[in-house]
């Protein structure tokens, strides 16, 4: 195969994307993704969300990445191969690279749990990229810590985010989230992809919100195949948050442990897991967030006074890709929320802006959220 220059590589590569006109070059303004391993220079990104990726795959007869769109990598001149994206939307992305037709990861890339293993993903800078961004101010803890399920009979892992000043101000108790991942993900998914504990700290630092603790546990009792997600029960995993998890959290941790200053959110998979338990649990849980998880209308209440009585917040996200290409869940969900709101009950809608089913819409409807909760 002929090796090429990096220039003439970009234009070759360009040109071998049909949706792309043959005289457009890509911004020059290339620069590290901040998801690469330590020391790696690809993949690189720019300011139009493209990605180039850069592969040392010396007997390979074709190499190429998993991003829809994108072109079969070219060799450069140096012997690696080199392929780029079609515009990507702001934020985190996971990716495979395809080396004569086996899915691997990227050995450039950090390493992310989705889609049911560990992989590669790569982060594009966002607009708004600033409150999930580390700063010069005070910060919590994200700790990880093993409890024991008498349903499951095993050990248990969750990862528990601490306010910044916990163990400074052994007095003060705090209110709680159970925040949940989706489908394929597991417990590392918020603290990881999501940016949880940064964001809680950008936000607490100014003020945004009130502190408190955030827990987040693998939200599945067994495995169930890719692609099986209507075979999945939440029941037994029910047991394991209500019964096993809950308790743990507030013998350990200093939390307000009453109905008012507890809450659960999730996204997808973890929103419908949030939508089945807390309605189950109106003692046990006072707000309620579903992230591309479905939504909440009265139609869904058993009884509307009782869940008046008892729930503080209802709060309602998707990312407008969802939105306008029909794939949400759960009906209309803006509609869902007028309905509630004309019932007398707090609830909210939030979209995010040019994001589909991705963390990114995530990570804004978590900024969203906190704000929101256990503001009595």
């Amino acid at each position: 195969m002929e090796k090429l220059t990096l220039p003439l590589l970009l234009i070759s590569l360009l040109c071998a994307q049909p949706s792309i006109a043959q005289d457009e070059a890509p911004a020059d303004d290339w620069k590290s993704a901040s998801s690469n391993q330590a020391g790696k220079e690809y993949p690189k990104v720019n300011s139009e969300g493209r990605v180039i990726f850069r592969i040392e795959a010396p007997e390979a007869q074709s190499v190429g990445v998993s991003f829809r769109d994108s072109n079969a990598f070219t060799k450069g001149e140096d012997g690696a191969w080199y392929g780029i994206t079609r515009p990507l939307d702001e934020g985190f992305h996971y990716y495979t690279i395809m080396i004569d037709g086996s899915d691997v990861p990227d050995p450039n890339s950090m390493m992310y749990f989705g889609a049911m293993r560990w992989g590669s993903a790569v982060e594009l800078p966002a607009h708004d990229q600033d409150f999930y961004t580390v700063k010069a101010v005070p910060h919590g803890q994200l700790r990880e810590i093993y409890f024991h399920s008498e349903s499951t009979d095993s050990e248990r892992r969750a990862f528990v985010y601490t306010p910044p000043g916990y163990d400074q101000n052994p007095d003060q108790r705090y209110p709680v989230l159970y925040l949940q991942h989706g489908w394929g993900e597991n417990e590392y998914g918020w603290g990881a992809q999501g940016c949880a504990d940064v964001i809680m700290d950008n936000l607490i630092a100014d003020g945004t919100t009130r502190p408190f603790i955030i827990v987040m546990t693998y939200g599945m009792t067994n495995e169930i195949r890719f692609g099986g997600l209507r075979e999945f029960k939440v029941e037994p995993f029910e047991t394991v948050l209500v019964k096993e998890l809950i308790p743990y959290i507030d013998t350990h941790f200093r939390t307000l442990a009453d109905q008012p200053n507890r809450a659960m959110a999730g996204l997808s998979m973890g929103g419908m897991e949030t939508k089945q338990i807390t309605l189950r649990n109106l003692d046990t849980f006072s707000h309620i967030g579903l992230f591309s998880g479905g939504s909440l209308s009265p139609d869904d209440l058993s009884d509307l006074e009782a869940f008046k009585a008892k729930n503080k917040l209802v709060f309602v996200s998707y990312g407008s890709r969802e939105v306008e290409d029909g794939t949400r869940r759960g009906g209309d969900p803006e509609a869902a929320t007028e309905a509630l709101k004309a019932a007398g009950i707090n609830s909210h809608y939030y979209v995010s802006p040019n994001t589909a089913h991705e963390w990114q819409s995530w990570r804004r409807s978590l900024r969203q959220l906190a704000p929101l909760l256990f503001t009595n």
